[in-house]
């Protein structure tokens, strides 16, 4: 009965002299009214309706209390929003509004006035196109009210200007407001004067609202809105909250990037005054005797202020938003001062800034980390504890923002100052920090660092693990883990004094204080287990799984860590045992499938304040995210067991490969429907990724004979998989997820007999691939304008290329999987892609960045090399463009170019004939030039390389073969390209069975070259030579060996490693290596 409990509610609203009744009566008649769908207000009757208009605004206008009036005009707001109508003349059904809400605001009233100011803010977003044409007389009025006596209506004012100005799009509109920022700082000063500081905060919550929304639009008054803001945080005598306010006004304008690149870095002095304020927020900290306690991580924090948490955040953010160029020399300029102080707050604040800048400023400090190393280690000699955990902080950030650079020319300093640091045993803390830097240090670190310092790490670690505090022990298993998984082999000399210990710590640590402990220690049995191998780690293994079995019988707390670490381990060791792991599955997988499908903890509820006040109490586990009128907490640490869960059977279907097949149909049901699972990005990433590794499984069954799976089963899981896979690509929001959808369908196209997809599955492909580089074009664009503005700068400029380059991973994937088709199905698919040609071709245009054309050209030699009409249809079009390509600066771009007429001359000989004399000039520019075999230059000229071998094949009678045989065999061996490298040492192989005269030379002048060329080749196993051409090599150089000085082996010999001659031995004796790096 809508007419019946609208009437109701209002007869108590305007009747009833409980306060608390009528305040009741708004929030419902605001709920009632507006919140279903259908509304309520849709089902009353045309007397009602105009009956709640006029009792509302009679409401508003009689009402006294104040509590009351604010609830009355939240109803009012929402029922004028719900009314907007851009189809009826003035774009409302409640004409009588905003007229009334403007005589409220000239009313002089104050209380009138707050109401008519509340509303028009609050129906701001949705009707300001309605207001347009009355904007001058808001703008006057909205200044009346700023200036007014009243220090209430003043603040009402600023939330009602501070809406007005962020939802007009239109700057010449939203320009007309300018003149009000004065008034509004003004408002801010007034409430800060009379000691108002909650006033005060929600004055500069609205600045922080402008300042996100529309940056630019304080520009003309930016110098004196910063300077207010700047004096607000300095002010000592304010509460941090307010403080910590002013700083992230300043912060969020820093970080408006897309709406107002570069305008902070360009406002004199600010970066220096904005770090020197976040720096003297980091001296709010003290030395607190429970921070010295480590039995856990309860205490880390204890001593610590808001300031100095927040100016964490800050300096982190500000470091990514302004770059490395402007806030380094303003740190540079600070912190050696700080760091020679007699105050430890000072030294603590320096260090701890340096491991928040460092990600941020990356490339400017990766030239100075010398000097950062020094600052450091010094720092761990200091006399205050908290500087000494400072700098293995500042150490450990570094070695993951700044490595490998970091570690490869400064571990000589690091890491005895670290291990140094672990005697510290009168500080636990310290001891547990320096663990945590070592974790850092080895997961950037060359294996071939650590040998030089294992016995004396190994050494302390062992001693923290039997003697240090709980804390320390955690820390200790960190970086015993780390360490071994960075020194791999090297590690099993330490194996057998370990891992007893491990094993120790494993069955013992069961009490609940003791659970992250017991985590660990099954985290760092597993890494060491990798890296000593399945036959050093076989017999550990079983006794490990024998624990995870009995643990499973334990019911585990909902925060026991122990489930996440043991998901992790049994996919290392499963990683560890491969096949041997196959009888252990019915161990791991039902604890894995439960924790994948874990039902996300969602919560669904009402913004409201009073509902938004009883969440201040909130769980540090739960995200809030506000949506409208709702509010959704989701439980992080749920999604997160999810993650790992999906990432974990992603790891074992790779692993096992057909022996995961009994359980292949229930991980793609439970996959299946995670590809649109939107609460977390890394659950679809994982999905998306499994479901290849799923159909591997079954075509590996079906090629083998297992389990009673044929060519059927396959079709019949492609088909499950298939159709949500498109749906799930469609609607990603993700361009990383994208990235990865699209590498899985490339993936299962490579899996399947092009039979199995139809053409309307194919199409639908095409069809995704194709709104992708559209979107993906239109968000370049979208960054592109961001260089007219006009503060654009080599900063800026330097991070729109970055972003740039996050846009051509996803083109590249969008390439890859085009390529795949096209390998696949050949001429059947040149259809759907000369649908995107367009899109393609406009990546080809010179104007475009290398990197994109390289992409397309990618594209363009796939159609090249796997579609024969594409080739016959395209010649003519695509040769000048790969002619000039190869002759770019761009490394990359040379080599895909090249590559391509390597494909022209070897499949098109006939055409390509009267254009091989300009293509050899450039292959040889390429194989000639100096720095040929430079890092940078190595693979395109491997690509150049086979390019010369196909000219030869295909076209020695039109040009002077000798000489280019000459410089194809002066080029060899290619080590840098594996497939070019098996193509072309193929290649010699046939040619020296043929006894080439070219090859060989007149009189056998190039045999000593040619023995040295097959020694490296052999020497680097399969990795440069399919095993049954590596025979036949060695067959050759055994013929030739005899015509050469044995000094022309032995020094090719030499230059090789110590693995790397086994493998030669080996090919020597008639054998085929086995499978190596090397």
């Amino acid at each position: 009965q809508p007419d019946a409990c609208a009437t109701s509610l209002l007869a108590v609203l305007r009747t009833s002299a409980a306060v608390d009744h009528r305040s009741f009566a708004a929030i419902m008649l605001r709920k009632v009214l507006t919140r279903d769908t259908p509304t309520m207000w849709s089902k009353c009757s045309d007397a009602v309706k105009a009956s709640i208009k006029i009792e509302l605004l009679t409401s508003l206008k009689s009402e006294l209390v104040k509590t009351v009036t604010k609830k009355v005009c939240d109803t009012v707001s929402e029922v004028g929003a719900e009314l907007a109508d851009e189809t009826v003349p003035g774009g409302t059904l409640w004409p009588e509004l905003l007229p009334t809400m403007f005589s409220f605001v000239q009313s002089g009233v104050p209380t009138l006035m707050e109401s008519g100011l509340t509303v028009l803010g609050n129906v701001a977003p949705i009707m300001v196109d309605v207001l347009k044409p009355q904007l001058p007389a808001l703008v006057a009025g909205l200044g009346m009210c700023l200036g007014h006596a009243s220090q209430d209506v003043q603040l009402v004012a600023l939330r009602a200007t501070s809406a007005f100005i962020t939802a007009i799009e239109d700057p010449s509109e939203r320009d007309k407001f300018a003149h009000l920022i004065q008034p509004m700082l003004a408002c801010l000063g007034a409430t800060l004067s009379s000691g108002d500081e909650v006033s005060a905060q929600e004055a500069l919550e609205m600045f922080i609202e402008v300042a996100e929304m529309h940056p630019r639009f304080l520009r003309r008054t930016l110098d004196s809105v910063v300077g207010a803001m700047l004096s607000i945080t300095r002010a000592e005598q304010l509460e941090p909250a307010t403080r910590s306010l002013a700083a992230e006004f300043l912060v969020t304008l820093c970080e408006a990037r897309d709406k107002a690149p570069g305008m902070m870095r360009k406002l004199p002095n600010f970066t220096a005054q904005l770090f020197e304020v976040l720096m003297l927020f980091l001296l709010d900290v003290e030395d607190e005797p429970l921070w010295h306690q480590a039995d856990s991580e309860q205490y880390e924090e204890e001593g610590s202020g808001e300031l100095f948490g927040f100016a964490q955040e800050c300096l982190d953010r500000i470091s990514r938003s302004l770059g490395g160029n402007a806030m380094v020399p303003v740190a540079g300029a600070l912190l050696p001062l700080w760091l020679a102080d007699a105050d430890w707050k000072k030294r603590h604040a320096s260090l701890i800034c340096l491991a928040q800048i460092a990600e941020g400023c990356q490339k400017v400090m990766l030239a100075q980390v010398e000097v950062l190393v020094d600052m450091c280690v010094k720092g761990l000699q200091d006399p205050s504890a908290k500087v000494r955990w400072a700098s293995c902080q500042a150490l450990g950030q570094m070695c993951t923002d700044l490595g490998p650079s970091i570690q490869d020319k400064c571990h000589a300093k690091i890491l005895p100052a670290l291990m140094a640091a672990m005697d510290d045993f009168n500080n636990p803390r310290v001891q547990a920090h320096a663990g945590a830097a070592i974790v850092n240090f080895s997961e950037g670190a060359d294996q071939d660092l650590l040998p030089p310092y294992l016995d004396t790490l190994i050494t302390k670690l062992l001693v923290l693990l039997q003697h240090g505090k709980k804390l320390v022990q955690e820390g200790a298993l960190t970086a015993m883990a780390s360490v071994a998984d960075c020194s791999q082999t090297l590690f099993v000399k330490y194996y057998d004094t370990v891992m007893p210990l491990l094993l120790t710590i494993l069955g013992s640590a069961n009490d609940k204080a003791h659970r992250l402990l017991r985590g660990k220690a099954l985290e760092c049995v597993s890494l060491v287990g990798m890296a000593v191998g399945r036959d050093r780690f076989r017999s550990d293994a079983q006794r490990v799984l024998q624990w995870l079995q009995a643990l499973q019988g334990v019911e585990l707390e909902a925060d026991d860590p122990t489930l996440g670490y043991m998901l992790q381990a049994g996919a290392r060791l499963c990683k560890c045992l491969r096949d041997e792991f196959v009888p252990y599955l019915p161990i791991v997988m039902p604890p894995l499938l439960k924790s994948a499908m874990v039902e996300p903890d969602i919560k669904v509820s009402e913004a409201d304040e009073e509902e938004e006040e009883e969440d201040e109490e909130e769980d540090a586990d739960i995200e809030h995210i506000r949506m409208g009128d709702k509010v959704v907490s989701i439980r992080t640490s749920s999604l997160e067991e999810k993650s790992t869960a999906c990432s974990m059977l992603c790891c074992y279907a790779d692993e096992l490969k057909e022996h995961f097949f009994p359980y292949v149909k229930q991980v793609a049901d439970i996959m299946v429907p995670l590809l649109k699972f939107w609460f977390h990005e890394e659950v679809r990433r994982a999905a998306v990724q499994t479901i290849p590794e799923l159909l591997r499984s079954v075509v590996l069954c079906r090629d083998k004979g297992m389990h009673g799976v044929d060519a059927n089963s396959v079709k019949q899981f492609l088909d499950y998989v298939w159709p949500a896979m498109m749906d799930a690509l469609g609607k990603e929001p993700d361009a990383e997820v994208q990235s990865a959808s699209l590498d899985s369908i490339a993936e299962v196209v490579e899996l399947v007999d092009p039979s199995l997809l139809g053409a309307e599955q194919v199409a639908d492909a095409f069809k995704r691939c194709g709104r992708i580089l559209k979107e993906a074009d239109e968000r370049r664009k979208e960054r592109e304008a961001r260089r007219h503005t006009e503060d654009f700068d080599e900063e800026e400029l330097e991070a729109l290329e970055e972003e740039n380059q996050q846009e051509e991973e996803l083109f590249d994937q969008v390439g890859n999987a085009i390529g795949v088709f096209m390998r696949k199905f050949n001429d059947a698919v040149l259809p759907y892609v000369e649908t995107l040609m367009p899109q393609i071709g406009a990546l080809l245009d010179k104007a475009r960045p290398s990197e994109d054309r390289r992409i397309a050209i990618c594209v363009v030699d796939d159609l090249l090399e796997h579609s024969p009409g594409g080739r016959a249809k395209y010649f003519d079009t695509v040769l000048p463009i790969l002619m000039e390509a190869s002759s770019s600066d761009h490394a990359d771009l040379r080599q895909c170019s090249v590559y391509g007429l390597g494909i022209l001359a070897s499949k098109s000989p006939e055409k390509f004939r009267q254009f091989v004399a300009e293509a050899l000039q450039r292959i040889l520019a390429i194989v000639q030039h100096p720095d040929a075999k430079s890092e940078d230059n190595e693979m395109a000229t491997d690509n150049a390389v086979s390019a010369l071998g196909k000219v030869i094949e295909f076209h020695s009678e039109a040009i002077d073969s000798n000489a280019a045989m000459i410089a194809w065999l002066g080029a060899l061996p290619l080590t840098g390209d594996g497939v070019e490298a098996v193509s072309q040492h193929e290649m010699l192989a046939r040619l020296l069975e043929a006894r080439d005269v070219r090859l060989l030379g007149t009189g056998n002048a190039h045999v000593s070259k040619l023995v040295s060329v097959m020694v490296v080749v052999l020497g680097h196993g399969t990795r440069l030579v399919v095993g049954e051409v590596g025979l036949r090599l060695a067959a050759q150089l055994l013929q030739l060996q005899a015509g050469v000085a044995p000094e022309v082996a032995q020094a090719a010999l030499a230059g090789l490693k110590e693995r790397q001659k086994t493998n030669f031995a080996t090919y020597m004796s008639g054998v085929v290596p086995a499978p190596t790096e090397d």
